[in-house]
């Protein structure tokens, strides 16, 4: 998106404006180094798939201007106003509000359900994220589930990540879980994911195998670790531009590193002027010019005082 500001449509009760003004820098992404290493490692390429995705971390703190935007999100004195979410994917997981429950209750579990405010946090981090590719202003509440434990969406993520990254992932997986443990406390966290249909979904593009999108929310700390990756196919061609620019990216800097080590051993007696601009090069000239010019002077100056 060119503009600064994106309109949020979505279904609001009777009295609610048709349309929303939100801010795309609504959520602050906070600076995390072991995430941008570990989203590194991750995205790789087999022999029929590219892994592509990241490990990010939001701040859910809410400035003036946010506050004002959060407030024309929910209707005034509501915040905590429940939305109907989606069952989680997974058919056979038991929401741990539904343990002790009958079947005769006949209403929907608190785990299928958040306030707007956390609705929010969520549609926000989504277009904080991949902004300015997709926008998310038509996503509704129930294209997001409440995930039903930490150890089914760990499972879940690590069976699709090992048949992608194969053996070295029985390391990388530990490591994985540990940084973003650190970042967030898995154990004081809320586990959503996004499910769209087909149609808005950011990675149902053609040649897609499979996609996750889970937020991590720690409503204490106020924040959100999103934890996106998917695999696309080789002879779809989508990615390989991220993985090309990243592989000329290091041959760069292999590069200049050779050049910095030549330099360094006097292995290069030449200078390379391939990179100067016309003004650069006449300055130099009258540069190189005037030391000559110095120096004959001086010389003649010496060979006046021997005399």
């Amino acid at each position: 998106m060119s503009c600064l500001n994106f309109v949020l449509f979505i279904m609001l009760p009777s009295g609610y404006p048709d349309c929303l003004c939100l801010s795309k820098h609504s959520m602050k992404l906070l600076e995390n180094s072991s995430f941008e290493a570990l989203s590194s490692r991750l995205c790789v390429e087999t022999g029929e798939s590219r892994i592509l995705g990241r490990i990010e971390s939001y701040s859910c703190k809410m400035a003036g201007d946010d506050k004002h935007m959060f407030k024309q999100f929910c209707q005034e004195g509501e915040p905590h106003v429940l939305e109907a979410l989606s069952p989680p994917q997974s058919t056979s997981a038991t929401s741990p509000s539904q343990l002790g429950k009958s079947s005769e209750d006949g209403e929907n579990p608190l785990s299928d359900k958040c306030c707007r405010k956390t609705l929010f946090y969520l549609i926000t981090t989504l277009n904080e994220s991949f902004r300015p590719d997709y926008d998310f202003s038509a996503a509704r509440a129930h294209e997001f589930s409440r995930e039903p434990s930490l150890n089914w969406v760990a499972n879940a993520v690590n069976s699709s990540l090992f048949s992608a990254v194969g053996e070295e992932f029985n390391s990388l997986g530990p490591e994985l879980w540990n940084a973003i443990d650190q970042e967030i406390n898995l154990q004081g966290c809320d586990i959503y994911s996004y499910n769209p249909d087909l149609d808005s979904d950011p990675f149902g593009e053609e040649g897609s195998l499979w996609s996750f999108n889970y937020f991590f929310y720690n409503k204490k700390l106020k924040r959100i670790v999103f934890f996106t990756f998917r695999s696309v196919s080789v002879l779809s061609g989508y990615g390989r531009g991220c993985l090309d620019n990243e592989l000329d990216m290091e041959l760069d800097d292999e590069e200049e590193m050779d050049g910095f080590t030549e330099d360094r051993l006097g292995c290069s007696p030449y200078i390379d002027f391939s990179g100067f601009t016309s003004l650069t090069l006449i300055l130099t000239a009258f540069i190189i010019q005037g030391l000559l010019i110095a120096r004959t002077s001086y010389s003649k100056k010496q060979d006046t005082a021997k005399c």
